[in-house]
Parts: C-alpha cells; sequence; structure tokens
C-alpha cells in the first residue's frame, strides 16, 4: 500500500507545500493535510473569496451578501455525492473577514482513492462557488476567468 504522503505527492494534480499538500488545478488556495493515528484521516482546506471580494466598482449590499454565503453553505452540505467511496465527510464553512474557508474532513484506508477523492472535493467547492455567482456586477478575478471558462464549454457544448 502506498503511504498517504507519496499518493499526494505522485498525483499530477498535487504540489507539496508549506503546510500539505497544495491542489494545483484551482485558481483558489486548496490545501490537503494528512493525520496518521490509528486511521487516515484527510483535511481538505478551500479558501474562497466572498462575493463582494471579486466585485469591482461597487460594494455588494450586506443581505446580498448574507443571502449568498448563506446559499453557499447549503450547496455545500452532502459532499459525499462527488467522491468515490466515501459515506461520511465532516465539513464546515465560515466567513473570515473577505475569504470564505471550507474545511472538509474525511478518513480513507486507500491512499490513491484519497487523493482522488479530495481533489473532487476542491473542484465541487469551486463549482458551488461558481454556480453561486450572482448576475449584475462586474467581476474580477478569479470569478471573471472561471465565468469565461464556463462560458465557453457551454458554447462549446461541454467540450
Amino acid at each position: 500500500m502506498t503511504d498517504p504522503h507519496e499518493a499526494l505527492s505522485e498525483h499530477a494534480a498535487y504540489e507539496r507545500g508549506a503546510t500539505g499538500h497544495e491542489l494545483t488545478t484551482t485558481p483558489f488556495e486548496a490545501v490537503v493535510e494528512v493525520e496518521e493515528n490509528g486511521e487516515t484521516v484527510y483535511h481538505v482546506v478551500v479558501r474562497l473569496p466572498t462575493l463582494d471580494a471579486v466585485v469591482e466598482g461597487e460594494t455588494v449590499a450586506q443581505v446580498v451578501e448574507d443571502g449568498w454565503f448563506e446559499t453557499l453553505e447549503r450547496r455545500l452540505e452532502g459532499p459525499e455525492q462527488v467522491t468515490s467511496g466515501l459515506e461520511s465527510i465532516d465539513s464546515e464553512v465560515r466567513r473570515e473577514g473577505d475569504e470564505v474557508r471550507v474545511e472538509l474532513t474525511f478518513s480513507s484506508a486507500t491512499p490513491e482513492r484519497a487523493a482522488e477523492n479530495a481533489k473532487s472535493l476542491v473542484e465541487f467547492v469551486e463549482g458551488t462557488w461558481v454556480q453561486g455567482i450572482v448576475p449584475g456586477y462586474e467581476y474580477g478575478e478569479p470569478a471573471a476567468s472561471l465565468l469565461d471558462r464556463a462560458t465557453r464549454n457551454y458554447d462549446d457544448g461541454g467540450a
């Protein structure tokens, strides 16, 4: 069986960072840390900007920001659906200033599958964040690039 750290290091989507393995396929800060205490536990932390942090030229009304955050929290419930073989994922979503911190924790005895599941979870968080972008604002990065990519993929028939 492969060592959990080795499985992450050998996966093409990760680079070893100061605090764990950083996922390089997202514009957001996403780190996977491994804890081994009898069982192998994976901690996935994704840092996302709040809606107001990516809107350019105006301030998002507090009621819109709060509604956006509450919707994001609800949409991030039940992330097990995007994983392979995980029945339980502990999750926490919280605001920290102009940032949202999403923490997802799961156990896995299969390091290679855990690396893929962690990547799937980060992609789920990213996609959920993009789905929540409110129309009518002008967006800066990373929202502008993500919206552009989604539009192009839709125009190309999902290719």
